[in-house]
């Protein structure tokens, strides 16, 4: 069966694509995960300089829910460039 879609002039195998945040680098993941399955994955956002995020706790319950205030925890741009892009290019997807 061909699942395939355009999305904006971007051909993906499927329509499954794991969100950014939720599913970090992507890597973190691939032990769980044919990544090369997947229609795409949004990694998590990046800033020039790494940070640290924000202070635990970070996710706390509610009522009606959940709140999270991560603060953009991430690598910094030269790590994801050397540590996870050249991972994430061996991936067809």
């Amino acid at each position: 069966m061909d699942l395939s879609v355009d999305l904006g002039g971007l051909r993906l195998i499927n329509p499954v694509i794991a969100a950014s945040g939720t599913f970090g680098y992507g890597l973190e993941y691939s032990s769980l995960v044919d990544l090369n399955g997947l229609g795409a994955f949004s990694t998590k956002g990046l800033s020039l300089k790494p940070k640290i995020g924000n202070p635990v706790p970070r996710v706390i319950e509610t009522s009606s829910g959940m709140l999270n205030s991560i603060g953009l925890e991430n690598i910094g741009i030269d790590a994801f460039l050397t540590e996870k892009l050249t991972q994430l290019k061996k991936i067809d997807t």
